[in-house]
């Protein structure tokens, strides 16, 4: 029986989606912490790429709800399959590389009842060893994990609700959701597809995209795309540059506002010199990638 929570819904409220292409340590990783540090119940819907690596036997025999393909059909493909099994109005997706510090979902849900409507895009606070919002080394894999140590300072390790996120983990409601159509697949396997679902949700009037400082997870790093991320990188920003006109970049300075302190509901761009400028250039862009 799910738990009765201080929303007064007797329900579970979010649906937590995890891709995962043979990365079974760190999604089990990933999963205690949502076990051990979630104050309240949640779905949890896995999708797997492959699974040889024991994570199909795993999940089964655990009974997650899940989807899989026998091979790697990249990152916003899982995430859509996955999204189909959905049954609670709010959606979550993470990294299997994720581990959640403690209360992150209270945070999320206090948030969501101050907001008091449903149109917005919450994320949290990325906490890294070598990038990241908070560059922190609490270890680079499972071997050099200090867990505890992790549990002890994240309250004290802060940087500040900003503004414009678009990084995992993310919720939105499963309105919204549906209505821009979940991940753009043409962006597999993945690299582009968080501006580019950012930028679907701005064209629908969504303009709260905030990251929540009290939210906080910490991140091993893309796992599953490192060894061809540089490639990638340029194949998902001339994907975006095809589809919207503009680059990634001129979109989170201009539009999303990245990493500054979120001080509300985003605006129109202004029409700065820089604005401008920045446009003529995407423009320009734009032309090479038709030769």
């Amino acid at each position: 029986m799910a738990q009765k929570n201080i929303y007064g819904i007797n329900h579970k409220m979010i649906s937590i989606v995890i891709p995962t292409y043979n990365n079974l340590d760190y999604l089990k990783l990933c999963l205690k912490s949502l076990k051990k540090n979630s104050t309240f119940k949640h779905e949890i819907i896995i999708h797997i790429n492959d699974g040889s690596d024991g994570t199909l036997n795993f999940v089964k025999s655990n009974n997650y709800k899940h989807t899989n393909s026998d091979i790697n059909i990249g990152l916003c493909s899982s995430i859509n399959k996955a999204a189909k099994l959905v049954s609670n109005k709010y959606i979550l997706y993470c990294h299997d590389d994720m581990y959640f510090c403690p209360n992150w979902d209270k945070v999320l849900l206090d948030e969501v009842k101050s907001l008091n409507h449903d149109d917005f895009y919450l994320s949290g606070t990325m906490i890294e060893p070598n990038s990241g919002h908070i560059v922190y080394d609490f270890g680079v894999d499972l071997d050099t994990f200090k867990e505890e140590e992790l549990l002890s300072k994240y309250k004290n390790i802060n940087f500040y609700d900003h503004q414009g996120t678009h990084f995992a983990p993310h919720l939105v409601s499963k309105k919204m959701w549906d209505k821009v159509g979940g991940f753009s697949e043409e962006f597999n396997p993945g690299i582009g597809s968080d501006p580019d679902f950012n930028m679907k949700l701005w064209k629908e009037g969504v303009r709260i995209f905030k990251g929540l400082n009290d939210f906080k997870v910490y991140h091993f790093g893309s796992l599953t795309t490192r060894k061809k991320k540089n490639f990638i990188q340029i194949r998902g920003d001339k994907t975006f540059l095809k589809k919207w006109g503009i680059t990634t970049k001129f979109f989170k300075k201009h539009y999303l506002k990245s990493k500054t302190k979120y001080n509300g509901p985003l605006k129109e761009p202004d029409k700065t010199l820089g604005y401008i400028f920045g446009l003529l250039s995407c423009k320009i862009q734009s032309i090479f990638l038709l030769y």
